[in-house]
């Protein structure tokens, strides 16, 4: 058994393990999207593999695989992270409007709008694969901000290192990271082993992050604390200035300006 098959193997056992915990600890039941995309993952890394036994790399099979693979995986990571955002609101979210969630979910698709002009640190790729890595990158660069912004504001949303909102972001923040590196670094590769050392490294990262969820998961989750009154006047007085806005604009006459 070489290295790459021995870390294919222990990825998927440990993934395997953590989506056991997710079932055990009823994790899955507030975070449904991550249990759904944990589930894709070991299912698509099986799927890929099996795909490769029976065709080559280059083949018409494993290329659209692939193409789906990717764009599947980030259509879940971001269902992933609207649901982090929304599971950090949580405390009020019985007063919020129905509309918050869609506005939630719109922040942050003009946030992955905006960095998408950005984020091309692979190097020259044809058609349609430069599409999907910019594609990849650009959720990268999402999953890392949204670790950033939870850990600046863990105080302010009363969350805290042993709550699932911050054990999920903070795995998918690391792995993340080290993704994004790896495609700074493939830009300057010229030899497959490179690629092929750079490519452990990064599977070893995702198997780092696999292991950090699964000891997190195994232990019981502490209360969530609540807001402090100050926070939840000013969190509900944004999301009402935001649902007035909304309002307004669809009130708005045709022809008039906004």
């Amino acid at each position: 058994m070489n290295s790459d098959t021995a870390l294919w193997f222990l990825g998927n056992l440990i993934e395997l393990v953590v989506i056991g915990f997710l079932i055990y600890r009823r994790v899955w039941r507030t975070f449904s999207a991550f249990f759904i995309y944990s589930i894709w993952s070991l299912l698509a890394s099986v799927g890929t593999v099996a795909v490769l036994h029976w065709y080559s790399d280059s083949s018409p099979a494993y290329v659209s695989t692939y193409l789906v693979s990717t764009f599947v995986d980030s259509l879940l990571m971001f269902c992933v992270l609207v649901e982090l955002a929304w599971s950090v609101l949580r405390p009020i979210r019985a007063s919020l409007s129905r509309s918050a969630l869609v506005l939630v979910a719109g922040i942050i698709l003009l946030v992955g709008a905006a960095i998408w002009p950005f984020a091309a640190f692979s190097a020259q790729l044809p058609g349609e694969y430069a599409i999907l890595a910019r594609l990849q990158q650009t959720s990268s660069i999402l999953q890392i901000l949204v670790f950033l912004v939870l850990v600046s504001t863990c105080q302010l949303f009363s969350v805290g290192w042993r709550n699932r909102e911050m054990q999920i972001a903070t795995g998918l923040g690391f792995f993340s990271f080290v993704n994004l590196a790896a495609a700074m670094l493939r830009a300057h590769m010229s030899t497959w082993a490179q690629y092929g050392h750079l490519n452990q490294f990064v599977i070893a990262s995702y198997i780092a992050s696999l292991l950090y969820w699964a000891v997190s998961f195994a232990q019981k989750e502490p209360e969530r604390r609540k807001f402090t009154p100050e926070m939840q006047r000013l969190l509900l007085a944004v999301a009402g200035a935001a649902h007035s806005t909304r309002i307004a604009m669809e009130d708005t006459p045709p022809g008039k300006a906004r």
